[in-house]
């Protein structure tokens, strides 16, 4: 620029300057950035990876879902659902995607059904929850609410301890909530826990209105989906059961997935 006057200079680098922050900040707002976590570890049956997958395909296209995402202060949420097992096995079905309409909804869903499931070994929940901070760290968009919304049918048994995870995730603002699946009816029980719950509501979850919603049954799959989806997308949390929500203190012992591992490495390596 040689040759411009300096207050033209000036003024050029000024607007540059605008016009890369604008850049910078051109992140599309959202009322919620949410991740779906999905366990597929191998104690779970092929018809329950099904199960899975068509629960959340159903509660995506729910009217009261659907409701909930049109009465937010942008009408818009942010997705992505991957599916997990071991420390290693992240398999994203749903890279990040809009949802404001059925239309957008049913583009989701089309995503989920198109190709079936496939199961891992082992169960590292806390390796999930590292992936679905790095999708959360990569999303094109912004929000004043970040969620991981993970489901398992059994305690952590790979990878770093669940709580180190869990308290980095809260420390960045994330809010964790769960979905234990208390049905036994995979290949192996071995490395179940019989308060899956307990563990999820004092190992797992956490921030602001965290909460875990239990399924005791298969049956109740679907519905668990739709209302917690509609309680993460709602502006005020609700406390109807079966809503645990976390706990202020843990004297729970967040190890005893790893203890149990241990304990029978000499059984088929069933997670």
């Amino acid at each position: 620029m040689r040759g411009t006057p300096h207050i033209v200079r000036t003024a050029l680098v000024i607007a540059a300057l605008a016009t890369a922050g604008a850049g910078a900040s051109a992140a599309e707002p959202v009322d919620i950035e949410l991740v779906l976590a999905v366990d597929v570890s191998l104690s779970m049956s092929p018809a329950e990876l099904g199960i899975q997958r068509d629960g959340y395909a159903a509660a995506l296209l729910d009217k009261a879902v659907l409701d909930a995402i049109a009465g937010g202060a942008y009408g818009r949420i942010a997705v992505t659902y991957f599916e997990w097992a071991g420390n290693t096995s992240h398999q994203i079905v749903v890279p990040w995607t809009i949802i404001a309409t059925r239309s957008d909804a049913e583009r989701v869903v089309s995503r989920l059904t198109a190709n079936p499931p496939a199961s891992a070994r082992r169960t590292s929940i806390s390796s999930a929850l590292e992936f679905g901070a790095d999708l959360l760290a990569e999303s094109p968009f912004k929000s004043a609410k970040r969620v991981i919304d993970i489901s398992g049918d059994g305690p952590n048994n790979q990878g770093t301890p669940v709580t180190e995870i869990r308290d980095q995730l809260i420390e960045q603002g994330i809010i964790i909530n769960g979905l234990p699946l208390m049905t036994n009816g995979g290949y192996s029980s071995a490395y179940d826990v019989p308060d899956l719950d307990a563990y999820y509501s004092n190992c797992v979850i956490g921030g602001p209105g965290s909460f875990v919603v239990p399924v005791n049954d298969w049956e109740q799959f679907p519905e668990a989906i739709r209302r917690k989806l509609v309680l993460e997308l709602a502006a005020a949390p609700s406390s109807r059961p079966p809503i645990i929500y976390a706990q202020a203190e843990t004297p729970y012992d967040c190890l005893i997935g790893e203890k149990i591992w241990r304990n029978r490495s000499w059984m088929w390596d069933s997670r």
